[in-house]
Formats: structure tokens, sequence, C-alpha cells
């Protein structure tokens, strides 16, 4: 017996068929939800090859492989239908801790002379060996509802 064959139980089935028909979710995981569906063997003398779904859900065979393999890996429908959270971002953030209290306390600080308020440029221009851009310093300011003005 195949070792790959996805048989649902009818309670699954019906999970899988309402979250693919109701609510609000992303395309994604509708596709992976039909997907799913249309490999399940249950109560079905003659099965769709993969091609076949393929073609029905426009997604490639390996995609499909893909799909199918994580289904079985996982523990439950609704493990299968969350997206995993990123561990880390994308790009690690330039500003630590040390960096955000630095540009802090030089943008509470008094401005250089010649100057009346700290602008971001200014900012950037005077904490360049930290080698941070202009709008990074502008959102770290913005997010901490730090006002140069």
């Amino acid at each position: 017996m195949e070792t790959n064959v996805i048989i649902l139980c009818d309670e699954d089935r019906k999970a899988l068929e309402a979250f693919a028909k109701n609510g609000v979710h992303s395309a994604h995981l509708i596709t992976r939800a039909r997907v799913i569906l249309a490999l399940d063997r249950s109560n079905k003398k003659d099965h769709l090859r993969i091609t076949r779904i393929s073609d029905q859900v426009n997604i490639s065979r390996q995609a499909i492989y893909n799909i199918r393999d994580e289904f079985l890996a996982s523990a439950s429908v609704e493990e299968f239908l969350v997206r995993k959270k990123r561990e880390t971002p994308p790009v690690p953030t330039k500003i630590t801790g040390e960096t955000e209290a630095l540009i802090i306390a030089t943008a509470c600080s008094k401005p250089p002379e010649g100057y009346a308020k700290w602008s971001v440029r200014l900012l950037a221009n005077r904490l360049v060996e930290l080698n941070i851009s202009y709008p990074t310093i502008h959102r770290l300011l913005k997010k901490r509802n730090i006002s140069l003005i």
C-alpha cells in the first residue's frame, strides 16, 4: 500500500471544504485546501491524477507534491492551514538597543551651533559612523513618538 495516500475522515473533509468556501482566507491557503480535497481518496474508486489536479488548481505538479508531503507531515488539518510565523526577519535589523539609545539621546540633546533644532538629515550626518540612513532614523523616531519639531 502507498504511504503518500491521503484519506480524510468526514470531519476533516468538512473542515477543508468549509475553509475553501467560507470566510476570508489567503488564496495560497485556499489553494492548499483545494489540493488536499482533490488528493483525498476516501470513498472514491477512481482518484484524480496529479497532472489533472495541477490543471484544475493551476499550480505545478511539484507544488502539489510539496503540499501533499506537508499535509502528511502535519499533525492536524488546522495546523496545516495555518502559515508558519518567521523565526527571524528576512533582513536583520541594523539598529540594536545601544544604537537606538544613541540616536534618541542625540535627538533629545541640544542641536549643533547654527541650528535651532535637529532634523533627520542632520541627525544622520552627525551619526554617519553608525552607517544608518536617514529614513531608518526617521522610522525609529516616528515609532518612538519623538518629534523633532
